[in-house]
């Protein structure tokens, strides 16, 4: 997610308190949220990807199966 939409969030975050949202700010605000959310599970996923857990009888599990 680029910078200006993050800016964008928190400029509607801002107008939000200060009064009550249009529909098309409202509807704006909740596409800009589901796209938000959408990259930083995509970036948890990447991350937890790159994660591996030894078990006490030391072998190596991932904590996400790669797919092959």
């Amino acid at each position: 997610m680029d910078s200006k939409k993050i800016q964008r969030i928190n400029e509607l975050a801002k107008i939000k308190k200060m009064r009550e949202l249009t529909a098309d700010e409202k509807a704006e605000q909740q596409m800009l949220y589901k796209e938000y959310r959408a990259a930083i599970k995509q970036s948890l996923l990447n991350d937890l990807s790159n994660v591996s857990v030894q078990n006490a009888d030391g072998t190596i599990e991932e904590v996400i199966k790669k797919d092959k």
